[in-house]
């Protein structure tokens, strides 16, 4: 790449501008931080000059480059919702060889950029949008979103420790806020007084998502994590969307729930405007048969059986299950079907 190193140019008083980050991650190429690293990199030019600041502001008038290259126009913001599944990683590349999700997406999707992630060994709900900015905002704990999960996890759970993560807790140093986490049922032989049941399965909700927060919460509370399905971010539910499988979100759904007031552009009401209803509880009772979170859209697994061998200890997740359309404990229940794309 050819140009001059220059101190970085300055918007006109009569231009309506924005960070060059910001321009670079609604064209759908990165995220504002990885914009950063680009022009620290010496990425990036505007009319033939590097870049040598983040800290700059552009307009429509000027031309902007990457590696050479002139950047396309701010496309259409679109999001789509992927069904993740265990054994791959939410990055472009990984330097230990293994899969990536953005190696399992269809080829005709858009370069996209993933909402948060989930670690390697977490399935369910992944938001991908083109749009670097959006993303960044629907990351934010600011917008409200709750992101819920149901985890499988191995121990005695203590209920009145369960309620009191909505208060937050201090695990290693770290601060994690606010915790929802109920228990929905004991899996195997009924809990006995100072004993660890053979599993369990409970519902967290919470808003920040930090690193590995559920599993490190957990293990904090004494039971480790050996499955974990995130069934919902925000507004957006994984429902009966199948493993691997992608599906778009229609321009009217984003308009209503991320208050866009025109395509390409975020405006009107925040995200974290949404009112979000809260799961209730599973009415299932311990030890039963099919689990799952009633009536709100949500992944429910079914023909779930106790994770071990003769001595009670977890075998590692990734047995196959049956798929069940979601619903509270009704009469003539949906049966569990095999249609899964793999």
């Amino acid at each position: 790449m050819t140009g001059t190193s220059t101190p970085p140019p300055t918007a006109t008083a009569t231009t309506k501008g924005e960070r060059i980050a910001k321009r670079l991650a609604r064209a759908g190429l990165c995220s504002r931080r990885e914009a950063e690293r680009w022009i620290e990199a010496g990425r990036v030019t505007i009319d033939g000059k590097i870049l040598t600041s983040p800290a700059v502001t552009v307009g429509a008038d000027e031309t902007i480059t990457v590696d050479g290259k002139p950047i396309p126009g701010v496309a259409e913001t679109q999001l789509w919702l992927y069904h993740k599944p265990t054994g791959v990683m939410t990055t472009n590349s990984d330097p230990e060889g293994r899969p990536t999700v953005f190696e399992q997406l269809p080829k005709d999707l858009p370069r996209v950029i993933t909402v948060g992630r989930l670690d390697f060994n977490s399935e369910g709900l992944l938001l991908l949008t083109n749009d670097g900015e959006l993303a960044r905002q629907l990351e934010m704990p600011s917008t409200g979103w709750r992101r819920r999960y149901r985890v499988r996890a191995w121990g005695h759970p203590d209920p009145a420790r369960l309620k009191a993560l909505e208060k937050g807790v201090t695990v290693e140093g770290v601060r994690y806020g606010p915790i929802e986490a109920e228990l929905e049922a004991l899996k195997g032989k009924k809990a006995e007084a100072g004993k660890a049941s053979e599993n369990v399965w409970l519902s967290v909700t919470l808003t920040e998502g930090k690193y590995r927060e559920v599993r490190k919460v957990l293990e904090h509370l004494g039971l480790v994590v050996n499955r974990l399905i995130r069934v919902a971010y925000g507004p957006f539910q994984l429902g009966k969307l199948s493993r691997g499988e992608v599906r778009r979100v229609t321009g009217k759904m984003l308009k209503e729930q991320l208050g866009k007031t025109k395509q390409g552009t975020t405006g009107g009401a925040k995200p974290g405007g949404y009112k979000q209803s809260r799961p209730k509880p599973s009415s299932a009772k311990p030890g039963g048969g099919k689990q799952g979170l009633p009536r709100t859209g949500t992944l429910k697994l079914s023909g779930d059986k106790p994770s071990g061998d003769k001595s009670g200890k977890p075998k590692s997740a990734g047995s196959k299950k049956n798929w069940a359309k979601p619903g509270g404990p009704k009469k003539n229940r949906a049966k569990p079907h095999a249609n899964r794309r793999r």
